[in-house]
């Protein structure tokens, strides 16, 4: 686990590298530009410098709002309104999956700017979503197996240590003991959660920011301007709420709100100094992002409904709190509506 900044970046990096040596000589499938005054590229460079300032302000903040719930107790994970709040933001990236990065999948894999045959030929989109679900399923499997496997193996060796040595155990500190294994292998599941969570979100980042930096549509940005603020501040706000379960020093926790932070930004900076070479509706810009966010809604959509929203809903917690439940079942309407409602713009 402690190779997550590795990852992540090789993961931005590969992504990057993909589409940049995408051959410029391959043949072009332009969409035809409808003259309606929304095509300036001076206009255009304005609001992506107020979109980079305004995404990153909005990504720092969301994403940093849990991790100072030392300073605002009610935000601290064992209040209500911490619940209430991680429902809210777990419905924003329950919509993201759905409502945005799927789509985004099924109208690049299925443009009419590439052959029929293979890709109107069988869905790939939800293939890919499929399979990255159950890779993410996997990961999730293998990391604790493999935890609990070196817990049982350790309590096993000192347990034979105990009894060669004749040391009595006390069924109290037994008790303890298993308390401890318990609580550090929910932490483990809390670290597995947030980094998996932040991968999703570092590629479908960058490929957002790459789309919005390489187009000179004033009219589609201004309206992306405002979407992908509300976005990325809850989005942040639910990884954000995972980082502080899953205790972090303070490093670990610097390099996550930065690279959940500067993805989007970044993407757009890359988009503009890419515009000459960059096509979106070139074949191979189309099957890489395709890929990439089909890829990232089955991760979104696995992690918003299993390890978030299932593991909430059905913990003891909530359970236990029938009114509790309701407000948060509210949360996760409004933040799953709200994110729906921005598909409109975004």
């Amino acid at each position: 686990m402690k190779s997550l900044p590795k990852s992540l970046s090789n993961a931005a990096v590969f992504v990057l590298f993909i589409i940049v040596v995408a051959p410029s000589a391959l043949a072009q499938c332009e969409e035809k530009i409808v003259s309606n005054g929304c095509h300036d590229k001076r206009e255009s460079m304005k609001l992506k410098a107020i979109a980079f300032v305004a995404i990153l302000v909005s990504s720092m903040v969301g994403v940093c709002l849990p991790l100072f719930s030392r300073h605002v107790p009610s935000l601290s994970p064992d209040r209500d309104l911490f619940t209430v709040v991680k429902a809210f933001a777990s419905g924003v990236i329950l919509a993201t999956g759905y409502m945005h990065v799927l789509p985004d999948s099924f109208n690049d894999l299925m443009s009419d700017c590439l052959p029929e045959n293979p890709w109107k030929k069988f869905p790939f989109t939800t293939f890919v979503a499929m399979l990255s679900a159950l890779f993410t399923l996997m990961v999730d499997s293998f990391a604790m197996s493999v935890y609990k496997n070196r817990c049982s193996r350790a309590s096993e060796t000192d347990g034979a240590r105990q009894e060669n040595g004749n040391v009595t155990v006390e069924n109290s500190e037994h008790g303890r003991a298993l308390e401890l294994n318990g609580a550090s292998s929910q932490l483990l599941r809390h670290r597995v959660i947030a980094q998996v969570l932040e991968l999703g979100i570092v590629v479908h980042s960058v490929v957002i920011g790459l789309a919005m930096g390489a187009s000179d549509n004033q009219c589609t940005i201004r309206s992306l301007i405002a979407a992908l603020c509300f976005h990325q501040m809850f989005e942040g706000m639910g990884l954000g709420g995972c980082i502080l379960q899953a205790n972090y020093k303070f490093q670990m926790k610097a390099i996550m709100v930065f690279f959940f932070s500067v993805t989007t930004p970044l993407g757009i900076i890359l988009g503009v100094g890419l515009t000459k070479v960059y096509s979106a509706t070139s074949p191979t810009a189309l099957i890489v992002v395709g890929l990439l966010n089909a890829s990232s809604a089955g991760l979104l959509n696995y992690m918003a409904l299993v390890d978030l929203l299932a593991a909430d809903f059905l913990g003891p917690k909530l359970q236990k709190n029938m009114m509790l439940q309701a407000w948060s079942y509210v949360a996760v309407l409004l933040g799953s509506g709200f994110m729906s409602l921005m598909a409109k713009w975004a």
